[in-house]
């Protein structure tokens, strides 16, 4: 009697206990922190200098960057959608702004929001071009990408804008603690209300329902419209910011800020969990997985790898996240 409960009861431990697998799998940022601890402790044991302190710092401060773009790209993928020119917007923005600042001799303060102006305003013109005459999201913003490139080049002429204002090189010399300034703070903050607003939010609950399933959102009455074009907004506004504090840390309007930042930003947030086809994945999530990139290409620096397979290494990760991303998709959002 007993030995055949157990017979029938095993089945459905096993189906629980897949069930159970699965769900923590779901849940993108658990993953990620097993493997990057693993990573870690890989690159330390073949070369204690990865922990140095100066190779920590200089890990944060590139996160900094960079991650203050995968919070606007985080919530444009879960509404549905991506950017590729947010790199571009960045390196526009910055120069924009650095030229505010000197050949037109404004204020600081109307540079800034002239930067960040400018980056809304593209984001604006993308989500306007994608959502209302229905140009896919992938060649609208691969165009702008390349538009943008060019006009860094036209307001620049090819050189850095400098010297900027004092207070620009106050800003980007600021070491609030650890060798850690402004643009990590600022990342911290925005990271943490991005996360908030996303997960405890009706405003969030929508963007997952609009990239989740577009049609039926609408059928309950979400302007997905809006949300969209929203989204883009913030990413191209966060995009801006970003630019003009790596300009402040280099003290110049470099031509090349924000080069190659747009696949560096959607490879950390896709391995991060935060689904390409919309409606999945957390800040938390799109944090975390750009910081595992980054704990990568750092690793394979200090351990001497060629600069080659940085690339291939970062590559193979994006294309393992995606295949789990399908996993996750089909055997537990899905409920095959």
């Amino acid at each position: 009697m007993n030995s055949a409960a157990e017979v029938s009861a095993s089945p459905r431990d096993a189906r629980s206990f897949r069930r159970r697998l699965i769900g923590l799998i779901a849940v993108g940022e658990v993953g990620v922190l097993a493997a990057m601890a693993l990573l870690i402790a890989f690159f330390w044991l073949l070369e204690p200098a990865f922990l140095s302190e100066r190779n920590i710092r200089a890990i944060l401060n590139v996160v900094s960057f960079v991650g203050i773009i995968a919070i606007g790209q985080t919530i444009l993928l879960v509404a549905g959608e991506f950017d590729l020119s947010v790199g571009s917007v960045a390196g526009l923005s910055a120069v924009v702004a650095a030229k505010l600042m000197t050949a037109a001799a404004l204020p600081v303060s109307v540079g800034i929001l002239g930067g960040i102006g400018v980056g809304a305003l593209i984001g604006l013109l993308n989500g306007l071009i994608v959502v209302r005459l229905g140009i896919p999201a992938f060649i609208q913003t691969l165009g702008m990408l390349f538009i943008g490139q060019g006009l860094i080049q036209v307001v620049t002429g090819g050189y850095p804008v400098y010297p900027l204002p004092e207070a620009i090189n106050t800003i980007g010399g600021t070491d609030l603690a650890f060798g850690l300034g402004w643009s990590f703070a600022f990342f911290i903050v925005v990271a943490l209300l991005a996360d908030f607003v996303l997960r405890r939010t009706v405003l969030g609950r929508n963007m997952y329902a609009t990239g989740g399933n577009k049609e039926v959102a609408h059928l309950v009455g979400i302007n997905t419209s809006a949300y969209k074009i929203g989204a883009f907004i913030t990413v191209g506004a966060l995009s801006a910011i970003a630019g003009m504090f790596v300009m402040a840390d280099l003290g110049s309007g470099g031509t090349s800020i924000g080069s190659g930042w747009e696949l560096t930003v959607i490879a950390g947030v896709v391995v991060g969990g935060v689904s390409l086809f919309g409606g999945a994945g957390t800040v938390a999530g799109g944090v975390v997985g750009i910081l595992m990139l980054k704990v990568v290409q750092s690793g394979l620096v200090v351990i001497g790898v060629n600069s080659n397979w940085q690339q291939i290494a970062v590559g193979a990760i994006m294309v393992m996240a995606v295949g789990l991303d399908i996993v996750r998709r089909r055997y537990f959002i899905a409920g095959a």
